[in-house]
């Protein structure tokens, strides 16, 4: 562990800490003195930290006014404490004990140190006097507080508490122990009774657990599945489905009704389909999870879509799309009007990818309007209208209303229906940019579903700009990834057009801690973009096959799947079996 930056004074808690000492001049004051912001970008990050009630610093950081090494270099500065860069190697369980886990998610401090008398806390804010009281009386130790990157900070603490401290399953235990010792639980509980033993505190660390292990594990659901006997809780990670935990039948009423309670649902409606929402927050993060309740026979099913906004890259070019890919994407979202098609199975990224193109069109002089099914992030700037069909605001009745709203760019959720697609190849023919998705294997292929739909073929080469099909592939992990040679032309029979590299580099991983012992950790897209220009128009008009479509497309530079996956590949991310479960037809 490196420190830099400590002098003597630095403050402490524990062993008579001067309680309330104001410590040097505002972060803001600073920033602007060392020239690492101006007043006007102060400015729109008070306007911003007004609007989410963040501290002003990760509102600079995550607005990219500042980096996090900045950040932390004045914080230094200012609060005189130590910087610490944090241990690749795994810190003392004899240190990480004292302080709980709970505590160091609450407070996002990490124990990385100690002598006899004194215990280093890397924290992300040193003036947080509760934190350092609280763990100064945990310990009976003087506290240090230091200042690590957050990012890094919040890394270690999810990896550090991982095998250290209170797991699923400890937290199953001591709510089955409640259940079995109170003498309540299963279906007999209806009424007031459901809703106090949903309030219990072991089902309420039961379910805050399994989302936290969620967010930890960067699922993007979770699923609590009845079955005869037990609650059987799967997360779907990296796009598999794998099995957490099964807490037994006599708790399940409990734990769907906190679940019922927390989105707002009715926990006495059991008969009928319900959604809502639940706001969780976690490491100073609030993270939305989108609920779903289904009844089934053995009871309620929940699925859970987990919507992490930090998560959500909103920069086309970090998202996967090669140099060619991203160029016609760029020229595409920069027309004056059209349609661009998004197309891909459900879970495949669709939303990310428009929602990325929305942000690089947003601006103040651009009026930009959604239309949702639903809603899952909020987009600021952008007015975004929720799909209710129970009050007639249906996609294609919303499309005619948008058009009385001056919009210059229109996003449609989904192309559902006839009815939808016809209004908005009709809008994008009176001048708007319109974008929206469907459910095609690939881009050539999208042309004859439109025609499907009762699309006729002029209207279609008339609107179309760019069809884009996408789907996400698992990347190699960078922790235990390992290095094979192969030779180029052995990826031939896989679709690789041989580009002359001879023998390269590829990785997979053989299993760790970081990645589940899967080898894999983490996902990226894989594009298939074609431009639909005046050779593409011509067999359109021509109601030509999907095949022709094809041909003529990679002719111009269009990748499919298949080969915009193999190069992905070659650059080390991801391995031909990966890229060949994705793409099987």
């Amino acid at each position: 562990m490196r420190a830099e930056g400590a002098e003597a004074g630095s403050p402490a808690r524990g062993g008579g800490g001067k309680e309330g000492q104001q410590f040097g001049r505002r972060l803001s004051d600073l920033l602007i003195a060392e020239g690492h912001i101006t007043p006007d970008q102060l400015a729109q990050a008070v306007n911003e930290q007004l609007r989410t009630e963040e501290k002003l610093g990760a509102v600079l950081v995550r607005l990219g006014l500042i980096t996090e090494d900045q950040l932390i270099g004045v914080l230094s500065r200012q609060y005189k404490v130590p910087i610490v860069e944090l241990p690749e190697h795994t810190i003392a369980v004899e240190t990480l004990r004292l302080v709980p886990a709970a505590v160091a998610r609450k407070y996002d401090v990490l124990p990385v140190g100690r002598t006899a008398s004194t215990l280093t806390l890397a924290m992300l804010d040193p003036t947080n006097l509760s934190a350092l009281d609280e763990v100064s009386f945990r310990t009976g130790l003087r506290v240090q507080p230091a200042l690590a990157r957050p990012s890094a900070l919040r890394k270690h603490i999810m990896q550090a508490y991982e095998t250290s401290t209170e797991s699923l399953a400890d937290v199953l235990s001591l709510a089955e122990a409640e259940f079995a010792r109170e003498g309540i639980g299963g279906r007999a509980l209806e009424g007031h009774d459901l809703r106090a033993s949903a309030d219990q505190a072991p089902i309420v660390r039961l379910v805050n657990a399994i989302l936290e292990e969620a967010i930890r594990r960067g699922a993007s659901d979770v699923h609590l599945d009845p079955t005869e006997t037990a609650l059987r809780v799967r997360f779907r990670t990296d796009g598999m489905l794998v099995e957490a935990m099964a807490p037994p039948k006599r708790i399940e009423p409990a734990v769907v009704s906190r679940i019922k309670i927390m989105a707002g649902l009715d926990i006495a409606e059991r008969r009928l389909p319900q959604d809502g929402r639940v706001k969780f927050r976690f490491h100073a993060r609030d993270i939305d999870f989108r609920v779903s309740v289904l009844p089934t026979i053995f009871g309620e099913s929940i699925c859970m879509r987990v919507l992490d906004k930090d998560a959500l890259k909103l920069d086309p070019a970090a998202l996967g799309f090669d140099p060619w890919a991203l160029n016609q994407f760029e020229k595409a979202i920069h027309s004056a009007h059209g349609v661009i098609l998004i197309t891909g199975p459900t879970g495949s990224g669709k939303t990310t990818t428009l929602y990325s193109a929305l942000q690089a069109l947003n601006s103040p002089d651009v009026h930009i309007v959604t239309l949702e099914d639903p809603v899952e992030y909020n987009l600021r700037g952008i007015n975004q209208v929720q799909v209710r069909e129970e009050v007639g605001l249906t996609f294609a009745g919303a499309l005619r209303a948008f058009l009385r709203h001056d919009p210059d760019v229109i996003l449609v959720g989904e192309m559902r229906d006839t009815e939808t697609a016809q209004m908005a190849i009709r809008a994008a023919l009176t001048g708007h940019l319109v974008m929206s998705t469907l459910h095609t294997n690939s881009s050539p292929a999208t042309i004859a579903r439109l025609v499907d739909m009762g699309l006729p073929p002029f209207l279609i080469a008339s609107a179309l700009r760019l069809i884009v099909a996408q789907r996400l592939v698992r990347k190699v992990c960078v922790d235990c990834r390992e290095a094979s040679e192969v030779d180029e032309t052995s990826l031939a029979e896989h679709g690789h057009t041989p580009q002359g590299l001879g023998r390269v580099v590829t990785y997979a991983g053989k299993g760790c801690a970081s990645c589940g012992f899967t080898g894999m950790r983490g996902r990226v897209a894989i594009y298939e973009v074609m431009p639909i220009n005046a050779d593409i128009n011509e067999l359109i008009l021509e109601s030509a096959p999907t095949t022709e479509i094809l041909r003529v497309a990679r002719e111009q530079g269009m990748r499919t799947l298949r080969e915009a996956g193999l190069l992905k590949v070659l650059d080390g991310v991801t391995t031909v079996e990966e890229i060949l479960r994705v793409t099987a037809e």
